[in-house]
């Protein structure tokens, strides 16, 4: 069976079959007459006349025809491409079917397009082809700018069978030495506004365009330029689209990189945003947050966040504040909690922004480095770098005690005022710590009208602490003189000292509600020992403490005065004095 296609070419075929045999026959016809009328006879009246208007009326059948025929190729070339293009939405695909259509359907050598710019204020050339559909470039095409210009302007089509003859275009230099001698030129509309030109032309056919392929060509046109239209719609979508999934994962990673727990929440408390450091925070893992009313995520840690949040909204102002709960992985936290109206680009609230940051770790810190301030000077807090590489839960290590002890102060202190006498033993005790922070130890205890102090501890690492031990203790006996100069004599009293050297164990001890540092081990005791020795005035100093020092103090032995019945020395050390520089 035969589609209309085929029949239709076999009925144009035996058209123009018969037109050939129809011209064959008006030509026998002739000869037939003439020799007819050579012996005096003539055809039938009218015959030949007859046969001359079917033989025409059969030319006129085929050449319609065959303008039918065209004509329908070219729409049927016309449906196809709309089809296609309207299937596309890449702009250079739809593009290099517009070119190649409008040369198939106009029978042109070549084509191209320009397209207006950004701004509608210039004209941008796009693509051009030749009929082989091979590409050309701007350079290698040469034609009339006024024609482009003048169809973008008016968004009237142009067309010349002669542009060389055409008065139109005068003696353009670009029409003389292109040569073009068929062109059409027909704008791009969409919506009313010229988007661009389609130009074609024929440097050899005279005439080639005529009504009909402007009226096909300007229908093309309408549709591929809507066409066009969609499809950098489309690419500007598509690259809006591109920008905005960049952006968000940008945002995505910006959000992973902070060191704070991000949530947001929506109108209903919903949580849309919980980042990585969330969960870290709070233990719970994103797919168990999101889409969950934060109240419900952790009932314990936002049980208060309700009425804040109402104040949040109803101010419309961010809030800040801190909680202590108990979290399921982690026991007992400090977090503080950032609350702030989260808005659209119109300004309208649509939900929350909670920042969470865990100050767990700062506020232990801030607690030790309060313990530490006891202990140590402000220039020696400045210099420690991390509080968590102290060693403060316990470490073993050589240290220098000084055990200072006023002589006489419990009946001193029987004929005193309390108020005077608290005053007067601040005094000394001031006098003792300030020696002892002069050469950077530690004031380990007060005990009563007693001090303590630690060299070389894990808060003072020194490798010359029993130098600054005895150092310490020399200044004490200075400034208690120099004390003397300014309080009556009724007020004045004498430290007995002791310096001890040896391993002791150093850390934090006491209750989970309260701790100290200190440091025990055999030098405390033999410290307090040497003290004990010592008479008003007197620095004593272990045999280990004078193996340190004695290139710098002058020490003399002697055998210690008590024994607390047992002994432990047989020889001690009393300083008298420092030994000159050399």
């Amino acid at each position: 069976m035969f589609n209309t296609l085929n029949i239709k070419s076999q009925a144009l075929e035996r058209l123009v079959h018969l037109e050939r045999q129809a011209q064959g026959l008006l030509a026998l016809a002739q000869q037939q007459d003439q020799a007819l009328r050579q012996r005096g006879m003539t055809l039938a009246p009218g015959a030949l006349e007859r046969l001359l208007t079917a033989r025409a009326e059969l030319e006129q059948i085929v050449h319609s025809l065959a303008e039918d025929s065209i004509t329908l190729d070219q729409l049927r070339a016309l449906a196809q491409t709309t089809a296609l293009l309207n299937s596309s939405l890449d702009p250079d695909t739809v593009l290099t079917e517009v070119i190649d259509t409008a040369i198939a359907i106009t029978g042109a050598e070549r084509a191209y397009i320009v397209l207006q710019s950004a701004d509608r204020q210039t004209l941008e050339f796009r693509i051009a082809r030749d009929a082989q559909r091979r590409p050309l470039q701007a350079a290698d095409f040469t034609v009339s700018e006024s024609v482009v210009q003048q169809v973008a302007r008016t968004g009237q089509p142009v067309i010349a069978g002669d542009a060389l003859l055409d008065t139109r275009f005068g003696l353009q230099t670009s029409i003389m030495t292109h040569g073009p001698r068929s062109l059409i030129c027909v704008p791009l509309l969409s919506r009313g506004q010229v988007i661009g030109v389609l130009y074609a032309d024929n440097r050899r056919a005279l005439n080639l365009f005529g009504e009909r392929e402007a009226s096909l060509l300007l229908a093309f046109a309408n549709q591929a330029a809507v066409a066009i239209e969609n499809a950098h719609l489309f690419a500007r979508v598509r690259e809006t689209l591109a920008s905005i999934t960049e952006m968000k994962h940008l945002l995505d990673n910006v959000l992973e990189s902070i060191a704070s727990g991000v949530i947001t929440t929506d109108r209903r408390d919903r949580i849309v945003i919980y980042n990585r450091a969330a969960e870290q925070i709070l233990g719970i893992p994103h797919d168990q947050a999101v889409g969950r009313a934060v109240t419900d995520v952790l009932p314990d840690v936002f049980a208060s966040l309700n009425s804040v949040t109402q104040t949040v909204l109803l101010q419309n102002r961010p809030h800040v504040f801190e909680i202590e709960p108990v979290l399921p992985h982690r026991g007992a936290v400090t977090l503080s909690l950032r609350l702030t109206p989260l808005k659209d680009a119109r300004g309208v609230i649509v939900g929350t922004a909670l920042v969470v940051d865990d100050l767990t770790e700062i506020r232990r810190r801030d607690a030790t480095l309060k313990v530490v301030h006891t202990y140590l000077p402000p220039s020696l807090v400045r210099n420690i770098q991390s509080i968590d590489r102290l060693g403060l839960s316990g470490d073993e290590r050589e240290i220098s005690v000084v055990f200072a002890d006023v002589r006489g102060f419990t009946s001193f202190s029987e004929h005193l005022d309390p108020e005077l006498l608290m005053s007067i033993i601040s005094r000394y005790l001031t006098v003792c710590t300030d020696a002892l922070q002069l050469q950077e130890g530690i004031v380990d205890k007060y005990m009563g009208d007693a001090v303590v102090g630690l060299f070389n501890t894990q808060l003072n690492p020194q490798d010359d602490h029993a130098i600054r031990a005895v150092r310490a203790a020399l200044t004490m006996a200075y400034d208690v003189q120099a004390l003397h100069e300014v309080l009556p004599p009724e007020h004045r009293l004498f430290y007995g000292i002791g310096v001890e050297t040896g391993i002791a164990v150093l850390g934090n001890v006491g209750s989970p509600s309260r701790k100290e540092f200190t440091a025990i081990g055999t030098p405390i005791n033999r410290a307090k020992f040497l003290q004990e020795n010592a008479l008003p005035g007197e620095i004593l100093i272990s045999p280990q403490t004078y193996e340190h020092v004695r290139e710098i103090v002058i020490a003399e032995p002697l055998p210690p005065r008590k024994h607390r019945d047992y002994p432990i020395y047989t020889e001690i050390y009393r300083v008298t004095g420092v030994r000159p520089r050399r």
